[in-house]
């Protein structure tokens, strides 16, 4: 009885959680989000529903407005996984007849007949099976499925073949309803914990002037406020309405300055879309396919302009820069290259990480407990000009690293390897200034192993991505840095693939 009266308050914590992710940002008049509504809507998705201003709107998979979307949330204390079996198997969503995916068509039918403006999506701590197709057919920038992977095959006899005949048999439908329907799914892996999302909701609160509750107390009201409002049939809110209802309840923080965040992004993270709470943001997301750059030419003849142009014109507007960067590597990397330290901007950042969330190298004083770096220097061929550096915070990549260089870089003579002392993993950088303090004494090294020799700095990091962006800002000390990014998903070669050379003016002549 104790376990189950626990499963369900942690899914109402989960529900009550990304509904404020959302409603939150009625506060914000910059947030395209005008109307929030909880507990209401089709059966099956009517957990949370947004709309969107159509004038800002965020566009879906095809480029199109996305005016509405409506999210189902699903909770579960174990984790596990699902397929395309289990949207058609009525016990996936609890029900005795009709599947998730059913609900979907009927809310489709009702709601978005053209198969254009609404989405409905599945937000669950569950993920989509590795082995299972249906990974292979949902967009990682916004979870919609990909209907040119699903459609591109002629017949049934394919791994979306498979999903396509199952699908239809169960709904009853030909290939064109098939086609509506799917073009309005999206699947959402949500694998913050509860108090990840409660240190996201502290991050937001922050910046629309909601009352902060300190992580200490175990009580977090707001989680119970919701499902009080819904008790007084108040199930939606507009921007005047949330004001109000906020202000009535003493949540309104009108003393707390709004900071402004400006946003990169090249991947979409799955709950927090950074145009629902930056005044600007860059999306370079077009340019990829799922991780994947689509034209590896484009790193340095649009990608970086375009970074440059983007961080110059926000810091010409301040002298202290909120950043939020759901980018790559590179782009964290050549976003400090621009806003060097020597641009007279004073830089915070929003990592995304189990603890402190507003990084700076002015955050908290220095504490002599914090892990330094180790530095190993391994020679390959001494005759060799270039120097490799793997610096590996949050996981080891020395061996990945040797392994792609005796590969693939056989200009590279000596590797210089950094790692914090105790081994990496997600906390071993603590905070803004331990990752500036590493990445002064990671830049420092790389200096020394440099010399006069090495013409080429060839560099692979996995590290937050506060520390590149510091070890980005000493970027002009060290001399030209070819970047590389990792194929974590296996995609292609499961291994590195180089990306950008920085200064890039320069790169070519100095790498040719």
């Amino acid at each position: 009885m104790t376990q189950a009266v626990t499963v369900r308050r942690d899914g109402d914590t989960f529900q009550a959680r990304l509904f404020w992710l959302r409603a939150a940002r009625l506060l914000d008049a910059e947030s395209p989000v005008v109307k929030v509504g909880f507990e209401l809507g089709p059966k099956s998705f009517d957990d949370i529903w947004v709309d969107y201003d159509p004038r800002r709107s965020p566009v879906d998979q095809n480029g199109a407005p996305l005016l509405r979307e409506h999210i189902q949330c699903k909770w579960h204390v174990t984790p596990d996984s699902y397929g395309y079996g289990q949207l058609i198997d009525p016990e996936f969503i609890n029900a005795n007849a009709k599947s998730l995916l059913q609900r979907a068509h009927v809310a489709q039918c009702a709601h978005a007949p053209a198969g254009v403006g609404i989405r409905f999506k599945l937000l669950t701590n569950w993920r989509i099976d590795r082995a299972d197709p249906l990974r292979e057919i949902i967009g990682t920038r916004s979870g919609a499925l990909r209907l040119e992977r699903l459609f591109g095959t002629a017949t049934d006899n394919s791994k979306t073949g498979a999903i396509r005949k199952a699908w239809r048999e169960h709904l009853g439908l030909d290939e064109n309803g098939l086609r509506l329907l799917a073009g309005t799914l999206a699947f959402g892996e949500a694998t913050d914990s509860l108090d990840d999302l409660r240190e996201t909701l502290d991050l937001l609160f922050s910046y629309v002037g909601l009352r902060r509750i300190p992580v200490h107390q175990s009580a977090f009201p707001y989680d119970d406020l919701v499902f009080q409002w819904m008790g007084q049939g108040r199930l939606e809110f507009d921007r005047s309405s949330f004001r109000a209802a906020c202000d009535r309840e003493g949540l309104l923080d009108a003393a707390k300055p709004v900071v402004a965040v400006h946003g990169v992004k090249s991947f979409e993270h799955p709950i927090d879309r950074l145009e629902d709470r930056c005044v600007e943001v860059l999306d370079l997301t077009p340019e990829f396919d799922e991780r994947h750059i689509r034209n590896d030419e484009d790193w340095a003849d649009k990608l970086y302009p375009a970074l440059s142009a983007f961080l110059l014109a926000a810091a010409a507007k301040s002298d202290r820069l909120r950043l939020a960067l759901d980018a790559h590597v590179t782009l964290a990397f050549a976003a400090g290259s621009v806003l060097n330290i020597k641009s007279g901007r004073a830089i915070e950042l929003e990592q995304r990480t189990t603890d402190r969330r507003i990084w700076s190298p002015d955050d908290t004083d220095a504490d002599d407990a914090w892990p330094t770096l180790e530095m190993q220097l391994v020679e390959v061929d001494p005759d060799k000009p270039d120097l490799a550096v793997a610096v590996g915070l949050t996981h080891d990549i020395a061996g990945a690293v040797e392994t792609y260089t005796k590969d693939a870089l056989p200009e590279v003579g000596r590797i210089l390897v950094c790692r914090p002392r105790g081994g990496p993993g997600a906390r071993s950088v603590t905070c803004g200034r331990h990752a500036f303090m590493l990445a002064e004494a990671a830049a420092a090294e790389i200096r020394r192993a440099r010399g006069n020799g090495p013409r080429v700095i060839h560099l692979f990091v996995a590290a937050p991505n506060a520390f590149t962006f510091f070890l980005g800002q000493r970027q002009p000390a060290m001399g030209v840095v070819r970047l590389y990014e990792f194929d974590f998903e296996g995609q292609r070669s499961g291994s590195y693939r180089p990306s950008i050379s920085l200064p890039p003016i320069r790169a070519a002549a100095d790498v040719a």
